[in-house]
């Protein structure tokens, strides 16, 4: 471990600010598009709504994918320069995005953006874990969380607004005007955290050892499974979530602001979990958050399991109450992974982003593809991926292997 990391109260509120804008920019380029499915399923001529889905569950293909060819190349060129290159190709695929007629195009697209934000996402957490470490590394990643959830309380409003003034093409545009400007503030003010003299050659060998490293940590494999379960869980509501309220519960109008007051549980979790996480360690917060996400869940199929949907100020308190759980749990399984493998982070960032994206994805389609008619298969779906996580939080002896270098 880097004896300059930070583990004591030495807060950068501008570095924090930084590395959430970085990773809000893949927050609005999914959540800001919910709104829009159906007006850009109407211009590309795509007749099954379920398709839908696509457009945002690809976008995550893509983030897998790219996490684990940047995240490597960052420990070998630095973290500035692969973000760079990573937001370029966000703009490439931007561009395809706003000029297809092709809904085939439209997801190849989705997957490149998701490829070139892989950059923002991943690496910024791998400059928390560069800067930051232990409880105190789970604190900043709270809070980093807390402010990115900002994002999908404003990003549906905003795409819904702009689809009523211009259409869905101007919220392509939005998301590149704004990851513009947080790329010029992160080029004009934040510095390399990982210096030349700390980065490993780029070989083959970087990698390989590197993923042998990462798979001799047991602590990281089982928070990067468990990751990937909740990943997914959450995954299926944001597909399906713009279909549950504007098809199953008919309220198009409301939509943005349901799922915005939604987010907002999530964002009160992560901040109420950046102040506790001191005090209780992030390893017994995140059981305890999983061992609700997992009662409540059990508890609406027990009580629906005629798949009758509740009224909706019941299934909302329901989704409220899962995503506080989940508010707890996101940046404390991320930290818990990333914890053992500071050493190797540019590539234990990718290994954990890939792993858990891959997974989720399939659980994702798997899943949303049975909420035609009802609510309830989302919540066994959250049952069965929350059981799992509980499975493998409390049941796995996490038995750690030496730090060694990874190449």
């Amino acid at each position: 471990m880097q004896n300059n990391l930070k583990t004591k109260d030495s807060l950068n509120i501008e570095f924090v600010g930084l590395m959430a804008s970085l990773m809000a920019i893949v927050a609005l380029s999914i959540d800001a598009l919910l709104p829009a499915l159906p007006d850009i399923a109407h211009d590309l001529n795509v007749t099954d709504p379920s398709k839908n889905q696509l457009l945002i569950t690809m976008i995550f293909l893509g983030l897998g994918i790219g996490q684990l060819i940047l995240g490597p190349l960052s420990d070998s060129y630095g973290r500035k320069p692969i973000i760079y290159a990573g937001f370029s190709l966000f703009v490439v695929a931007s561009i395809i995005c706003v000029s297809t007629q092709s809904f085939e195009w439209m997801i190849f697209g989705r997957i490149l953006q998701g490829a070139g934000l892989a950059a923002p996402r991943t690496i910024s957490i791998s400059m928390v874990r560069d800067t930051y470490s232990g409880d105190y590394m789970a604190r900043v990643m709270s809070i980093v969380v807390m402010v990115f959830i900002l994002v999908p309380v404003v990003a549906p409003t905003l795409g819904q607004f702009l689809i009523t003034f211009f259409d869905w093409h101007s919220i392509f545009n939005l998301n590149l005007i704004y990851g513009v400007l947080v790329i010029y503030w992160f080029w004009k003010k934040q510095p390399e955290t990982l210096p030349k003299e700390k980065r490993s050659k780029l070989s083959v060998g970087l990698f390989v050892n590197g993923t042998k490293a990462f798979f001799k940590q047991k602590s990281a494999v089982v928070y990067t499974l468990v990751s990937g379960l909740i990943t997914g869980s959450f995954m299926v509501y944001l597909s399906t979530s713009q279909y549950i309220f504007e098809e199953q519960y008919h309220l198009a109008d409301l939509f943005p602001y349901i799922f915005a007051s939604l987010a907002i549980s999530i964002g009160f979790a992560t901040f109420l979990n950046s102040a506790l996480v001191m005090r209780f360690g992030m390893k017994a917060i995140a059981k305890t958050a999983a061992l609700a996400f997992c009662a409540i869940s059990i508890l609406y199929v027990v009580i629906f399991y005629n798949g009758q949907n509740p009224d909706l100020s019941v299934l909302v308190m329901f989704f409220a109450s899962q995503f506080i759980a989940i508010g707890f749990l996101f940046g404390n399984l991320r930290s818990l992974a990333m914890e053992p493998v500071g050493h190797i982070a540019g590539v234990g960032a990718a290994i954990n982003g890939f792993l858990s994206t891959v997974m989720a994805v399939p659980i994702a389609n798997y899943i949303g593809s049975f909420v035609s008619n009802s609510v309830l298969p989302l919540f066994i779906g959250f049952s069965v991926c929350g059981l799992l996580s509980v499975v493998l939080m409390f049941f796995s002896k996490e038995k750690t292997a030496p730090v060694a270098e990874a190449v």
